[in-house]
């Protein structure tokens, strides 16, 4: 038996506002839960895990909404290749099958990559910053 939550329970539940639970099934990183017959949303499980992964991508990752897209849309993929993989018996058609999922994980450690030299860039802009205050700070004790 699925249990259906309203938004704002799943708003507690995942620390988002309503708001930004709408704003994320209109960007399509969140699927359009199903609805009562008084048209209120009825969120499931799957929703709530969703969400949670989405929180974390952006939280810990720092990414944008257009790269949570991204993500999602690569995750989604990943998912899909993984069940058709299951689901062939053909030794040759699995291995390109195979070979396709390689290359959506590949994509997705480039996000990773790039997101990471940026991180890298932008501690090392601070770094020198850091470096220039000691400097300064030296100079002003011997004086």
């Amino acid at each position: 038996m699925k249990i259906f939550y309203k938004i704002e329970d799943v708003a507690k539940m995942v620390g988002l506002t309503k708001r930004t639970l709408r704003y994320y099934e209109e960007l399509g990183l969140l699927t359009p839960p199903e609805r009562s017959e008084g048209g209120f949303r009825l969120y499931t499980d799957e929703h709530v895990e969703r969400l949670k992964k989405l929180i974390n991508a952006r939280d810990v990752l720092g990414f944008s909404l257009q790269e949570l897209q991204q993500y999602v849309t690569m995750s989604e993929e990943f998912i899909n290749q993984r069940d058709e993989i299951r689901q062939t018996e053909d030794a040759g058609l699995r291995l390109q099958k195979i070979d396709e999922l390689e290359q959506t994980v590949v994509k997705q450690l480039e996000l990773l990559d790039q997101k990471l030299e940026k991180m890298k860039n932008m501690r090392s802009e601070i770094s020198q910053l850091k470096d220039r205050i000691n400097e300064a700070k030296k100079k002003y004790k011997q004086e």
